[in-house]
């Protein structure tokens, strides 16, 4: 699979200009992939995935280019899409905040399924994750499997938006940027 190829047709095809890198950066060697929007440069483990299905590999390409998508034309978004791209949600309740080109970070408490289901429920990897979801539909023929891998990804309760500026007000405060 032509991992780099996908990326410049979908970059072409939605007028992104990006880095691709497939060196991971320090921290993110477990990572299947990320987006850095400060070095505006996606990068993807191809290294970690390269036993990994069709399927699979796919889905982690596609859900990392919609957070390009996200990043460099938010107004495509909705507002609450728009707001949360400034938030990082870890499982372990690690959180970041994007002020001035930098990540700030902090940590909240709470217990571990409320935190994993925080961040699996982020509003922009909830569209990620339903973007990858159904362009690898549209590739590939829909799977078990591909249905298993979405469903890991997908949060066991919904937050309401209400619920996600509460969180990032907290963060807020927790670095004073109120």
């Amino acid at each position: 699979m032509d991992v780099a190829k996908l990326v410049t047709d979908f970059c072409q095809e939605n007028h992104l200009s990006i880095h691709f890198s497939t060196d991971m950066p320090e921290g993110y060697e477990t990572a299947n992939g990320t987006f850095d929007i400060t070095k505006n440069t996606l990068f993807f483990n191809t290294t970690m995935l390269s036993d990994a299905p069709d399927y699979e590999m796919l889905f982690y390409l596609f859900h990392e280019l919609r957070h390009v998508l996200q990043y460099v034309k938010p107004e495509q978004f909705s507002p609450i899409i728009q707001e949360s791209l400034s938030y990082v949600l870890m499982y372990d309740g690690t959180c970041y905040k994007l002020i001035n080109g930098e990540w700030a970070e902090c940590r909240l408490k709470g217990t571990e399924d409320d935190l994993s289901n925080a961040y699996l429920g982020q509003p922009y990897e909830l569209d990620a994750n339903q973007f990858a979801y159904a362009r690898v539909s549209e590739i590939l023929e829909p799977s078990k499997n591909l249905d298993e891998l979405y469903g890991f990804w997908t949060p066991k309760e919904k937050l309401p938006d209400s619920e996600y500026r509460k969180i990032y007000y907290e963060i807020d405060e927790k670095l004073q940027c109120v």
